[in-house]
């Protein structure tokens, strides 16, 4: 069942919502005023049955990705006879319809889901941030796991543009739900774990009148791209290589090529190091059709791309093209080849030059990738087998260096020393033997997500009794204590 169960809302929660959503004012009409003309009456009409379309559209969207495995959904009450009777229920041919596919799409939505009870156990709740479509808070459950609350953002841009063109507030706020449902639908489609988790969804209100629509998805840090470029290479180089099994994952999903429309650094978040996408309301399955390879062609701010046109009718792996390119302009670029293991850098150099042009697809950059993985895990980048330097040290076991604080290094996991991952104690002798300051180097039980020591490198000599570390000390800094 995930982390969450049940079927209610706590009112402090549902407060909360109510005050960052529902602040809409009351229902608009078409035209106020006496007497309106047959152009206008026209014009609203036109206008109604446009809203009507972009509803149906939505919905149609949110029945396509969930009929790749249809079960039976729960029934939801009938509509209304109010909403029947609404502008949208006379604008919408066979209205009824319309309303029996939304029921359909949120109803095995919530099939085997969780809800709204647990909603009484979150604790800390508070505003994490807004954008065109949602409004999302931050929250932890009741065994502390972070969670992060999406609903509807009904100052958003979204919302606001419909009112302004439509002027209908229920069916403005109901035309951002469905995008929501189709978000959440998504995330129970798409299981890979470099994207974010769905624990449950809490659905109140009814479709007709304004739905209240709350995803719960796992919490994460947003991406900061300058904090990132200070952050050492192995962990920069994890992000990309999580982006890249994502990218893998999306050319090859059960729903075909995924495209992320809206590709930007705001569109993922960092969980315990991985990058993980969080928002799936704009993406496409959809490859474009072309006729000749002239219809092909994929534009980007700076360059452009032409593809094939392939014999189904479609561009050939457009999507996959697209998500790699736009990968390589907002991450690669940043984070992959500064601060790499010299012997690393032609091989990711390569990589850049492949991606950049689009020469690879998905599939080769992701072997690229695991090929610089087992080089960087193995060891093989910084040991210099032609000398050890190990010999020049002695050891300490059961002991660690006494000052806390000591000289700085780049790029260090701790801004005020030098703390850097090896791969071994050849390594870790090696870099001290390089550092001009360093007379120890201090191995603890910590380790990096790949296994590698995560070292620290000093320039005092004074030990302490600790059970869990290890110094490795320059003889020469050994006899000058002496």
């Amino acid at each position: 069942m995930g982390k969450l169960s049940s079927v209610s809302v706590s009112a402090v929660l549902l407060l909360t919502l109510a005050l960052l959503i529902l602040k809409a004012p009351g229902s608009s009409r078409w035209r106020k005023g006496a007497a309106v003309s047959d152009e206008q009456e026209s014009f609203c009409t036109s206008r109604q049955r446009e809203l009507a379309n972009a509803l149906e559209g939505r919905v149609e969207e949110i029945i396509r990705y969930q009929d790749v495995h249809w079960e039976r959904p729960v029934s939801l009450p009938e509509p209304s006879s109010h909403f029947q009777e609404s502008s949208l229920g006379r604008a919408q041919a066979g209205g009824d319809v319309f309303n029996k596919k939304t029921r359909r799409a949120v109803g095995n939505l919530s099939k085997g889901t969780v809800g709204c009870n647990d909603f009484r156990n979150i604790t800390g709740i508070e505003f994490l941030g807004s954008g065109y479509t949602k409004t999302v808070l931050k929250g932890t459950l009741q065994d502390g796991t972070a969670v992060a609350l999406k609903t509807v953002n009904s100052q958003g841009d979204e919302v606001k543009r419909c009112l302004q063109r439509y002027g209908q507030q229920r069916d403005c706020f109901r035309l951002a739900a469905y995008k929501i449902i189709k978000e959440m639908i998504l995330l129970q489609k798409l299981q890979h774990p470099n994207i974010i988790q769905l624990y449950g969804q809490c659905y109140s209100g009814s479709l007709q009148d304004g739905p209240v629509i709350t995803a719960v998805v796992e919490q994460g840090a947003p991406v900061e791209m300058i904090q990132l470029l200070q952050t050492p290479w192995e962990e920069r180089f994890r992000i990309c290589l999580s982006l890249m099994k994502l990218l893998h994952y999306l050319a090859h999903s059960p729903l075909g090529s995924v495209l992320l429309l809206d590709f930007q650094p705001r569109q993922f978040v960092l969980v315990d190091g991985e990058l993980k996408v969080t928002d799936l309301d704009d993406v496409s399955t959809e490859e474009l059709p072309c006729t000749t390879d002239s219809d092909c062609v994929i534009e980007f701010p700076t360059r452009s791309f032409s593809l094939r046109c392939a014999a189904d009718g479609k561009c050939h792996k457009i999507n996959e093209k697209r998500n790699l390119y736009n990968a390589f302009r907002f991450f690669l670029t940043y984070l992959l080849p500064y601060g790499a293991p010299s012997t690393l850098r032609p091989l990711l150099w390569k990589i850049m030059n492949a991606t950049g042009d689009l020469q690879y697809g998905i599939n080769e950059t992701l072997e690229a990738f695991e090929e610089v993985l087992y080089l960087y895990k193995s060891g093989l980048p910084r040991i210099n087998y032609s000398q050890s330097w190990l010999e020049d040290y002695k050891i300490y076991e059961g002991f660690r260096i006494h000052d806390n604080l000591d000289y700085k290094c780049w790029p260090s996991y701790n801004h005020q020393g030098c703390l850097l991952s090896v791969h071994n104690t050849e390594e870790a002798a090696a870099i001290c033997h390089s550092q001009q300051q360093c007379q120890s180097s201090t191995f603890t039980q910590q380790k990096t997500w790949l296994g590698r020591y995560l070292v620290s490198f000093r320039s005092s000599t004074k030990l302490v009794l600790d059970s869990n570390s290890t110094v490795y000390m320059k003889s020469r800094s050994l006899r000058a204590t002496m």
